[in-house]
């Protein structure tokens, strides 16, 4: 199935993993494809960067989102009087943003995680699967960016659609925008 991806799209798929491992995932995830496809070259890019979506901005959310699935029960611990918020403020506050994520244990899981293959989850194959049949139906002969962010506007795509869809962008909205006279492959 790579073959027939462009130079971008492969670049999209190799950076994916370098942000996965940055970020201290298990798995390379939808989101990480979206950071990915935000911080190379083409129609898929340029439409993203057009909707104000870059990649410091998907890299903070899923930070946010892949803190938040570690930490405790917030309410049980606030039934017991500690706020979760305001201690993270007060550490980040004395010791700046993500002090927390420079633990030692986090640091050990890191280290753990450097080297060897990560796989991708069931919404990043789910992903790239999506963005097969977008080239598909578009009659396309390679998978380009612009395919990819199709792809990762399905529903079925996890955390990079949630995120796409809650800054407004749709399928139908984006299939138009690529339609339009000189997109260029990529």
């Amino acid at each position: 199935m790579f073959e027939r991806f462009t130079r971008p799209a492969r670049r999209v798929v190799v950076l994916a993993q370098e942000h996965a491992r940055m970020l201290g995932a298990q798995e390379v995830g939808s989101v990480h494809l979206l950071i990915g496809l935000c911080e190379t070259e083409g129609p898929g890019a340029r439409v993203l960067a057009a909707h104000g979506v870059t990649g410091d901005d998907v890299r903070g959310a899923a930070r946010t989102a892949a803190t938040a699935s570690r930490l405790p029960d917030a309410e049980a611990l606030a039934g017991l009087g500690i706020d979760l918020d305001e201690i993270r403020r007060r550490v980040e506050e004395t010791f700046g943003p993500g002090a927390l994520e420079g633990t030692r244990a986090a640091g050990r899981r890191a280290r753990r995680r450097a080297w060897g293959h990560l796989r991708f989850t069931t919404d990043a194959k789910k992903t790239l699967e999506l963005a097969v049949r977008e080239a598909v139906r578009r009659g396309d002969g390679h998978i380009g960016t612009e395919h990819l962010l199709l792809g990762a506007l399905h529903p079925q795509t996890g955390a990079a659609g949630e995120y796409l869809r809650g800054r407004g962008l749709t399928l139908d909205g984006v299939r138009a925008e690529l339609e339009e006279p000189g997109r260029a492959a990529g």
